[in-house]
């Protein structure tokens, strides 16, 4: 694997200095911050690194607290809350240059047996029939304010295969549509045998998570985006329930909607699912959406 594929898996590797404490790097990306995807995964990786094997993460629940220094090391803390018969808690705390950046609490579970029901898969293209990247973020490079963050995008989404089964956000600015989208994602690396393992597909997944989530709400307002500048957003928080075991590196179905916004504040409802229909995490975020200054209305 070259270092092109590698990218986002060494992100992942943290280097443990000390008991229950970890230190993470970061990767370029688009905004002048890191991505909350990344402190997110990284931290899940820090608060499974002590958990006993036989458990998986069912949950796991976060805030971002304040923006992160892509150019600085990310130190991550642990604390053994709990270690009962079945589940496991964790509390994970990143921080940079003395301040906490991000909180996440995480419960883990051994494999149990229970009743089973879901809700069935949203009708969808197949991901093969849709343009990926490099065919469709060129087409909007003049709707950018900053026409070279189509480069950025593409670089920083080198390792994964994100194609939009609609016209994505800032594709369709001043034009409210119904606020729900979907997304086929996969990782595009080849793992390796010790890459292949439920930390990488389950950590990988988080970090996803966190790229599209907050579409359906700017697709309510007509509203493109950061990119696009008709607003100002952030991930405020984020919660994952993880209902079955999945691979990155096969097709995901994000599908992504959004119930309300008010005060400033979108909230987003995700669910990823199966090539084959099978619903395997769950995922809520409030996002920030404020509009530019001056500007009346929302």
């Amino acid at each position: 694997m070259d270092a092109t594929d590698r990218y986002l898996l060494d992100v992942l590797n943290l280097e443990r200095i000390e008991e229950d404490i970890f230190r993470g790097s970061s990767h370029s990306w688009v905004a002048p911050r890191v991505f909350g995807g990344q402190v997110a995964a990284q931290a899940l990786v820090a608060a499974w690194r002590t958990v006993p094997e036989d458990r998986q993460p069912h949950s796991l629940h976060s805030y971002f607290l304040r923006a992160g220094d892509p150019g600085a090391p990310i130190v991550y803390t642990v604390d053994r809350i709990r270690d009962g018969h079945s589940f496991t808690t964790r509390r994970a705390v990143a921080v940079q240059h003395g301040q906490a950046i991000f909180h996440l609490s995480a419960s883990f579970q051994r494999p149990e047996e229970g009743l089973e029901h879901q809700e069935p898969m949203p009708a969808a293209p197949d991901p093969e029939t849709l343009p990926d990247a490099d065919a469709m973020l060129p087409r909007y490079r003049d709707l950018f304010v900053d026409p070279r963050v189509v480069d950025l995008l593409l670089q920083a989404r080198r390792s994964i295969d994100l194609r939009y089964v609609a016209e994505p956000p800032f594709a369709t600015a001043g034009k409210p549509r119904e606020p729900r989208s979907q997304v086929w994602f996969r990782y595009t690396g080849k793992l390796s045998s010790d890459d292949d393992n439920p930390v990488v597909h389950t950590c990988l997944g988080t970090y996803v998570s966190d790229m599209t989530l907050l579409d359906s709400i700017l697709l309510a307002h007509g509203r493109g985006g950061w990119m696009t500048g008709d607003i100002v957003g952030a991930s405020l928080d984020h919660a994952m329930w993880f209902h079955r075991p999945f691979r990155v590196d096969e097709w995901l179905l994000y599908d992504t909607s959004s119930p309300v916004s008010r005060g400033g504040r979108g909230l987003a409802h995700g669910r990823i699912f199966t090539r084959d229909g099978a619903l395997a995490v769950s995922v809520v975020q409030e996002g920030l959406m404020r509009v530019p200054r001056g500007e009346q209305g929302g």
